[in-house]
């Protein structure tokens, strides 16, 4: 590996102890932006910006050539009360660096910058490279990566960086949230009098329970629904005549989030609204050249549960990155120095040489 490699693994860990430093909450990612501007300019690259989403491209970009997406997003969840460190302290313990959004995503986010650092000046490459650091990963929002793509060229290719140990996943379940309203009419509960609303729920929460669509994925298994909330009544002695419900619906590869809600819809007595249909599931095929050359590199492929940018990119995605996802959203989260060398190290081997 050539020795350029080094500095930017240096420049990298000291970015992401800043980014650590740096409250970036969804909706919220103003300044660590600020950071990522700042860090790309040092490196003679001049950046564009979009509310709170970073993006440049390599400095030899030729239109006729496909061009491949490395992004990875800069906010954070909040830290719960459990925390025994400093979440913004990015307390550094010999290879451990421990802050909130170290492990999710900050060290796939800086990765992604160092390997397009490398490969910013590179006149032979057979593909364009555009590096983007996006907001509100964590809430699905509307200004992160969806505001973003149509101001990017075609994408060829994404490369999503989320900690996944450096293994492939190349498929992820989709999501789609299901608020449902069962209808009834009221009467007093000592007479039989009225349609109970929560009974109606209950047979409808019944076929949701049941219901099994057929077609099940290789690698992400059987659509699966899960009715997560609901309510009803206002008092003891008055049936309720409405009684909301919700279930979270993760989807395989094999259905549309929209053909989803239309089986459920068609299945139930009760009013059900998607609240969106956008986050859908991915794949993409162990026959692409990215997954070929990451196998033979010696990286698993494996079929993601949770849930990710790659759900809004309508074009093979991957997603890759160093740390683990048990680690996201948890107390004293942390990342290992070595583990951010090593995702540099291999999002540089997994592109080098890449035939497109």
């Amino acid at each position: 590996m050539p020795q350029l490699i080094e500095p930017l693994e240096e420049a990298a860990i000291r970015l992401l102890m800043a980014l650590i430093q740096t409250p970036s909450f969804s909706r919220e990612e103003g300044p660590t932006a600020d950071l990522l501007v700042d860090f790309l300019r040092q490196h003679d690259v001049e950046p564009q910006r979009a509310g709170h989403n970073v993006w440049a491209q390599n400095q030899h970009f030729d239109p006729a050539k496909p061009t491949v997406l490395l992004n990875s997003h800069h906010d954070t969840v909040k830290p719960g009360a459990s925390w025994t460190y400093d979440p913004f302290g990015a307390a550094l313990e010999g290879d451990r660096l421990t802050g909130l959004g170290s492990n999710d995503a900050g060290a796939s986010a800086v990765s992604l910058l160092a390997t397009f650092l490398y490969f910013y000046p590179r006149t032979d490459l057979t593909f364009n490279l555009v590096c983007a650091i996006t907001a509100e990963e964590e809430i699905s929002g509307a200004g992160g990566i969806r505001s973003v793509l149509p101001l990017l060229p075609p994408m060829a290719l994404g490369i999503v960086g989320e900690p996944t140990q450096m293994d492939l996943a190349i498929a992820e379940k989709g999501l789609v949230v299901l608020d449902c309203v069962a209808h009834g009419r009221t009467g007093h509960a000592a007479r039989n009098e009225g349609e109970n609303a929560l009974y109606k729920a209950l047979d409808d929460i019944s076929w949701i329970r049941q219901y099994q669509f057929p077609e099940v994925s290789l690698l992400l298994g059987p659509v699966k629904m899960t009715v997560t909330q609901i309510s009803a009544g206002t008092q003891h002695n008055v049936v309720p005549d409405r009684c909301p419900f919700v279930v979270d619906v993760r989807t395989n590869e094999c259905y549309t989030n929209a053909a989803v809600v239309r089986t459920v819809q068609e299945h139930v007595q009760a009013e059900v609204t998607p609240r969106s249909t956008h986050l859908n599931s991915s794949r993409i095929s162990p026959d692409h050249p990215l997954v070929r050359r990451g196998l033979a590199l010696g990286h698993k492929t494996f079929g993601s549960a949770t849930l990710s940018d790659q759900s809004m990119m309508p074009f093979d995605t991957v997603k890759i990155g160093p740390g683990d996802s048990a680690r996201s959203h948890t107390p004293d989260e942390y990342i290992l120095l070595s583990e951010i060398r090593g995702g540099i190290r291999g999002y540089v081997a997994l592109l080098d040489g890449l035939v497109l």
